[in-house]
């Protein structure tokens, strides 16, 4: 017998035998191997621990059923281009000028969010959309009931695929300024969930209800919006931008080339992480002065640290080391995260502006996770003296995920 040929009975071997390398989901910002060693745990019944996450996670998804089709397409509002298709929502921080009639142009109130951009809904249905496909994939993947795959291939579809509901593969108009402009390249943050549901795809893998025909589809929305990303203006101007707005714009767009398989994109905006975002975000005693600067200055050093360990974690697909990456002066990902650690923890006063009010709960997920990548940083510590996870708490089914968009951030 040929070596070639021994390779692949051995190969044939392992995945007869289980091996759980053959099960894993192709998931970028989850730890697949841990989904599925999960899985397996609860399948077999031998982990009754995680039945109270299971059945709360069942009840979301259930909820989940109900929800949507979303579409950009259900606005009332048309887009400077006429198209419905086109994605369009309005800054949250800019406010009617009191001092003209017409209130124009509008002035921005950094953290002040105006309720007048709930009028403009695509938005609010892309973040719906997300965290409903994210739940009925999840429900899928530890139940096998077919039928949350069903709504979530049917969300997926209504929002990327079906051509008379279909969203097109661009922000153009995202974070208009009345009075200003009608889009700008920080809107484009607001996508940043659409992380999410590429794991979420992930994870509908050998349903019936997605077929190759979807994942063509979709994986061919993503490459048109990627390249949109790299080629157009505002997609220019995102990854020029140097607090979180450039971080998150690094997250989406590696992510996405991961995804559509252009590992050498993915790998050029990472490589490129170390000198672009940590040496420019974080001081050496672990400041993030671009984020402390703002008015919810405690929210903003959670969303970029976590934002940089995002990337820490796509740079595991294309053998880029991040996570422990620093500059000469020792900028990194974990000084960012030390920093933290005593306000977390509360042995100290949050020195910094904070207009919504300090609440250590931002950091509790994210410093579990620390702990789990740096086991000889002491985060462990900080995080046994932090609440709890409750026995519903769907991370212990995924892991500690670093969840995209969680805070008022923009």
């Amino acid at each position: 017998m040929s070596r070639r040929r021994r390779c692949w009975v051995v190969l044939a071997l392992l995945i007869f035998a289980g091996d759980v390398r053959a099960d894993r989901p192709r998931v970028f910002l989850l730890d697949g191997a841990q989904l599925d060693a999960t899985r397996q745990r609860w399948r077999s019944g031998g982990d009754p621990s995680l039945a109270p996450a299971v059945r709360k996670l069942e009840q979301d998804a259930r909820m989940a059923l109900e929800a949507g089709p979303f579409s950009v397409t259900q606005k009332d509002r048309t887009p400077p281009s006429g198209d419905k298709h086109d994605y369009m929502s309005q800054a949250p921080y800019w406010w009617p000028d009191p001092a003209k009639a017409d209130g124009l142009p509008y002035i921005r109130k950094d953290g002040l969010r105006n309720p007048e951009i709930l009028k403009v809904t695509d938005r609010t249905q892309m973040k719906q959309l997300s965290d409903a496909v994210e739940t009925l994939a999840f429900a899928y993947y530890f139940t096998g009931d077919e039928a949350f795959a069903a709504r979530a291939a049917l969300l997926l579809r209504t929002w990327f695929i079906d051509e008379a509901t279909r969203m097109n593969p661009h922000l153009q108009y995202a974070q208009a300024i009345p009075g200003v402009n009608t889009g700008r390249g920080i809107g484009i943050i607001e996508s940043a969930s659409l992380t999410n549901v590429i794991d979420a795809i992930g994870l509908l893998a050998g349903s019936k209800s997605w077929t190759d025909a979807d994942e063509r589809a979709m994986r061919d929305w993503f490459a048109r919006y990627l390249k949109w990303l790299l080629e157009s203006e505002n997609g220019r101007d995102e990854a020029a931008a140097k607090n979180n707005h450039g971080t998150y714009y690094d997250v989406q767009a590696a992510c996405y080339a991961l995804y559509v398989g252009d590992d050498a994109v993915a790998r050029r905006i990472l490589q490129d992480v170390p000198a672009k975002r940590i040496a420019t975000q974080v001081e050496p005693d672990g400041r993030q002065p671009l984020e402390l600067e703002r008015t919810k200055a405690w929210s903003y050093s959670i969303m970029n640290a976590r934002g940089l360990m995002r990337l820490a974690r796509l740079g595991e697909h294309v053998d880029v080391e991040l996570w422990n990456a620093q500059t000469p002066d020792g900028r990194g990902i974990r000084k960012a995260l030390d920093f933290l650690v005593p306000y977390a923890a509360g042995e100290q006063k949050w020195p910094y502006e904070q207009i919504n009010g300090f609440r250590s709960e931002g950091a509790i997920i994210l410093l579990r996770r620390a702990a789990k990548q740096y086991p000889d940083a002491g985060y462990d510590k900080v995080v046994a003296k932090l609440p709890p996870l409750d026995a519903t708490a769907i991370e212990h089914l995924i892991g500690y995920r670093l969840v995209a968009n969680e805070l008022d951030h923009r």
